[in-house]
This record gives structure tokens, C-alpha cells and sequence, in this order.
């Protein structure tokens, strides 16, 4: 049997086993902590809503509703300024404008917030990428507000840039803009508290309803069925029926229960909530049943990720 320099080097290599220096060294710079991963949850968050940095495909979706919603502005901001210089102030004060917009575009909006919102956790669940975000000092907690702040940033600017644009074309399109901005500037709040209200009902409610699958498309077909369903049946049973049922009825109509924030913030009835005679409901009962399609869903996307569910 052998018993040269190679066997005993072979020998002292296993029962010893060697070291090597792969260049690994210690971690030097700030530690950013849990702020830092909330940063970067959020921006990530952003760039998923809005598909940034994927291909054409990806953008397609997001991007159609989006410009569809600007481009409805746009076009109330041209007609409202072609009457106001061809028919005058008095017909131009008719047509469609700030009070009216939520009404006319929020299941658009709604629908929007249901085919894109999902992207935004559906995947982690499904490739178990949320696991390793808690492997840092993330918690479940950190996590999902991070994503639901992205995605609301995200609505809010999808909400309020029609109603900019749609504003500087009342101004620009007024004989004297000067006066009308003067005249008419607490629009603005107004629309910052309207939009702001759509937005955060759709961010909720479309997250929360993602939270129980991994799969994006369920979530969003489950959403865009609720939807499109519930609007024509209680349009129809509510028209149907009278007095304090009809009401109760039309409030079940999911596109109009942020739009009953905007109507008492403009101080105007829209027509998605005329039917029904909803509008006639106290304003503390119209403000407490948007809460409560809010802080439901809310109370439910934290449970399902306090519970970390897969």
C-alpha cells in the first residue's frame, strides 16, 4: 500500500480541511436600518404600479387607463373652453366640470386600481420573495404599508392630474383668467380631498383583496367582476324600489361609494348618485359608509400580513 507525500497530504486535507481567503470582508458603511428598507419597498412599489423599467407589453395595461383618465381632463378642459368662447359663460357653466369628473370616471379608476394594485404583492407571495424581505429588520407590517403607500401615490397622481389639467383649461380658456382663478381657486382643495378619497377606497379595497391569492389575475378579475356586476343591479333594484330602501340599495353600488365624498365636498349631486336618491342620505351616513368600505378592507390587509400567510 501506498504510503507517499500525496496520501498524507490527502489525509490532512480531510481531517482538517483547508481554508480559503475568497475576499469576503466585513460590512463598513451606515446602517440605514428599517427606514432605508421602507424606502426601498416604496420606490420598487412605484416603479411595479407603473411598470417602469419593463417592456412595452407590461406598460401597455396601467398606462391605457392612465391616459385614458388624462385624456378625459383633456377633453372636458377643450369643451368647457371652446363653448366658453363660441355659446358663452352661461351654456359653459352647463357642461361637465371638477364636480362632475369623479362621478363620471371613478369605475374607470376603480378598475384601474384592480388590474394594477395586485402586481405589487401578488408576485412576492407567489415567488416567496416576502420571506426574504423579512430575513432583514422588516416587519410584515413595514412591508404591506410600504406597498400600500406606493401604490396610493401612485393613485393620487392618476386622480389628481386630470382634474389639473382639466383646471388650467377652465383658466386658460376664460376671457380673464386672472378673475376666473381668483373666483374659482378653493377648487383645488376641493379636488386634492376628492381625489384623495377615490384613491385611497381604490388602494385599499384592491389590495385587500389581493392579499388572499398569489395569483395577480385572479385578484384582478375577482375585482373588475364585483364591480361591473354590482353597478347595473343596484342601478336597477334601486330605480326599482323607493324610499329608504331604494337609498340604502344605491349605496350598495361600489363605484359610487367614494363619489358620495366628493358630492358633499363640492357641495353637488353627480349622477351615479342621484339614482337611487342615495344623495338624500345624511351626510354623517354617507361619510361614515365610506369609512367603513375603508377601514374594513384596511383591517383586513393588516391581519392577512400580521399572519404572514404564504
Amino acid at each position: 500500500m501506498s504510503s507517499g507525500p500525496e496520501t498524507s497530504e490527502a489525509r490532512r486535507a480531510e481531517s482538517g480541511g483547508t481554508v480559503f481567503d475568497i475576499g469576503y470582508q466585513r460590512y463598513t458603511g451606515a446602517r440605514e436600518g428599517r427606514a432605508r428598507g421602507r424606502r426601498a419597498i416604496f420606490h420598487g412599489g412605484v416603479r411595479t404600479a407603473l411598470a417602469l423599467g419593463r417592456d412595452g407589453r407590461a406598460k401597455a395595461l396601467p398606462w391605457s387607463f392612465i391616459l385614458i383618465l388624462v385624456g378625459f381632463g383633456f377633453v372636458l378642459a377643450l369643451g368647457a373652453g371652446s363653448a366658453l368662447r363660441t355659446l358663452g359663460p352661461e351654456v359653459a357653466a352647463q357642461l361637465p366640470s371638477h364636480a362632475d369628473y369623479y362621478g363620471m370616471t371613478s369605475l374607470i379608476f376603480i378598475l384601474f386600481a384592480a388590474v394594477t394594485a395586485p402586481e405589487l404583492i401578488c408576485p412576492d407571495r407567489r415567488n416567496r420573495v416576502v420571506d426574504l424581505y423579512f430575513v432583514r429588520p422588516i416587519t410584515p407590517l413595514d412591508y404591506i404599508l410600504a406597498r400600500w403607500s406606493a401604490f396610493l401615490a401612485v393613485a393620487l397622481a392618476v386622480a389628481w392630474v386630470p382634474q389639473i389639467v382639466l383646471m388650467i383649461g377652465l383658466v386658460m380658456g376664460n376671457p380673464e383668467p386672472g378673475t376666473y382663478l381668483l373666483e374659482n381657486w378653493t377648487d383645488l382643495p376641493r379636488i386634492l380631498l376628492a381625489g384623495g378619497s377615490v384613491a385611497v377606497y381604490a388602494t385599499t379595497l384592491a389590495l385587500a383583496v389581493a392579499s388572499f391569492t398569489t395569483r395577480r389575475a385572479y385578484a384582478a378579475a375577482f375585482l373588475v367582476g364585483l364591480f361591473v356586476i354590482s353597478s347595473p343591479f343596484t342601478i336597477g333594484l334601486a330605480q326599482e324600489s323607493e324610499g329608504a330602501l331604494g337609498q340604502w340599495i344605491a349605496m350598495f353600488n361600489l363605484a359610487a361609494i367614494p363619489v358620495h365624498v366628493n358630492d358633499i365636498v363640492f357641495g353637488e349631486v353627480t349622477p351615479i348618485t342621484i339614482i337611487g336618491n342615495a344623495h338624500l342620505l345624511p351626510v354623517g351616513v354617507r361619510l361614515s359608509w365610506f369609512a367603513l368600505w375603508v377601514i374594513a378592507p384596511a383591517a383586513v390587509l393588516l391581519y392577512r400580513y400580521r399572519r404572514r400567510t404564504p
